[in-house]
């Protein structure tokens, strides 16, 4: 019952913050992304919120209680990945977005590459992020399983994510986000605290055994590059985030972004993945129960300590996966009918959050792989982009023809290896990310001659 209330008072506390940043959205880009104007701490903390997930609490104390230390390599090797791309492209892509109109990641793409790719490119990132978003919905729904059905919990995800993304667009969502990533952050040392106050005075580290080096049985060299290749260019090529890069409202405040941002995620990294290594060794101490479900980890945790404290924790949690889903659907909504429609409308915008929501939703209700496990997929999927995204920047070649071919191929052969697990040995990422810059250079060439011969 206390997690009830605690629920309503968040849904009221968060619509709240969403009805007071909101202000009069007069064209998409005040919907999509207020308006170019916001400042470098909001920046940070909507980046932040949007990117760490339910996979973090959930997932990644899941993912490091399975696995070891190999988990903080894989996070901080994200980490790294993304604080190097956007100390050299984000600058770039802030400033065309500011030149000549950007609102959307296809936006950026058809500036280059024609309207044509970017369509292919909506359907793209759409079919990706669609299990990326459930896991968010399927996060919150296993922390309420004693307040509440499955079904229900994700039901009451998707009409919080709806309504705070149709009250305001960005603006909303991004005051949400900024205020609920600080809660975030403080519940995690918290947690961490707490399960730290439950190891016996002499803890025994030694009982972790492999857990505590790489590789190991689970992070052997395959699966580290599996897992970690896809994260290395998330800042590129998951389009919720890269749209951010949209958003600030000058370049002093986009490099306070990147900063501010690079802070919270190193803390936050380390103590989402300390937790999770405390929790495997109060495992190993008898202390708390083995779990084989590695996304029960976390709600086992909760399960074990103070109602109020437990509450409180899950409530984080919640706001995590709120956020995230939040910037997810709005960036999906502004691709659809941008990009995809050409609908320039706030209307068409709020009807496509409606829609991509109830999918989402949809999808999440039949219970889908491993948090992590679906991250990376969808993650592994979008690496197709790369060889355009880069084109942009550092080629004098490839046309609509080709960065067509170059999505479709790429998408492709991570949708048919990933079915059939046919990857002889080599990583899904790292085949994508062949064919797709294969495909790219081949027939970039190919249609640069073909133009000249005309």
């Amino acid at each position: 019952m206390l997690m009830l209330y605690a629920l309503l008072l968040y849904a009221i506390i968060g619509t709240l913050i969403a009805i007071l940043a909101k202000k009069k959205l007069l064209t998409d880009e005040d919907y999509y992304i207020a308006g170019r104007n916001v400042s470098g701490v909001v920046s940070a903390l909507t980046y932040a919120a949007t990117t760490y997930s339910a996979f973090m609490m959930v997932g990644l104390v899941g993912l490091t209680y399975l696995s070891g230390v190999g988990a903080l390599g894989f996070e901080l090797f994200y980490l790294v990945g993304t604080l190097l791309l956007l100390s050299y492209y984000a600058p770039k892509i802030w400033k065309m977005g500011k030149e000549k109109g950007l609102i959307t990641p296809g936006d950026l793409i058809a500036s280059r590459y024609g309207e044509f790719t970017a369509k292919i490119m909506a359907i793209v990132v759409a079919i990706a992020l669609i299990p990326y978003t459930s896991i968010q919905f399927v996060g919150i729904s296993f922390l309420l399983g004693n307040a509440m059905s499955f079904e229900s919990g994700v039901i009451l995800s998707a009409i919080i994510i709806a309504l705070w993304a149709l009250l305001g667009g960005l603006r909303s969502v991004a005051w949400t986000d900024a205020i609920f990533g600080l809660f975030m952050l403080s519940m995690a040392i918290i947690a961490v605290f707490y399960a730290f106050s439950m190891l016996p005075s002499n803890p025994q580290f030694s009982k972790l055994g492999e857990l505590l080096y790489v590789p190991n049985s689970f992070w052997t060299p395959v699966v580290f590059v599996s897992y970690t290749l896809p994260w290395f260019f998330f800042a590129l090529t998951n389009p919720q985030v890269l749209q951010r890069l949209f958003i600030p409202k000058d370049e002093k405040s986009m490099r306070r972004m990147v900063i501010l941002f690079g802070i919270f995620g190193l803390i936050y990294t380390i103590l989402v993945t300390l937790l999770g290594l405390q929790l495997r060794l109060l495992t190993e101490e008898g202390i708390f129960p083995k779990v084989g479900n590695r996304d029960q980890v976390t709600p086992t945790f909760l399960n074990m300590i103070p109602e109020w404290l437990a509450v409180t924790i899950a409530l984080s949690i919640f706001a995590a996966a709120i956020t995230t889903a939040n910037s997810i659907v709005l960036t999906l909504s502004s691709m659809f009918s941008r990009d995809l429609l050409k609908n320039r409308s706030v209307l068409a915008g709020r009807l496509f959050v409606v829609a991509i929501t109830s999918a989402v939703a949809i999808f999440a209700i039949q219970k889908p792989a491993y948090i992590v496990d679906l991250a990376v997929m969808s993650s592994t999927i979008l690496l197709c982009q790369l060889p355009l995204i880069l084109g942009i920047f550092h080629y004098n070649i490839g046309g609509r023809i080709s960065a067509s071919l170059t999505l479709i191929a790429g998408f492709s052969t991570a949708i048919v290896m990933l079915y059939t697990k046919a990857t002889f040995g080599i990583p899904v990422s790292i085949w994508v990310l062949v064919i797709s810059f294969t495909a790219f250079f081949l027939t970039a060439i190919l249609e640069k001659r073909f133009k000249a011969s005309d």
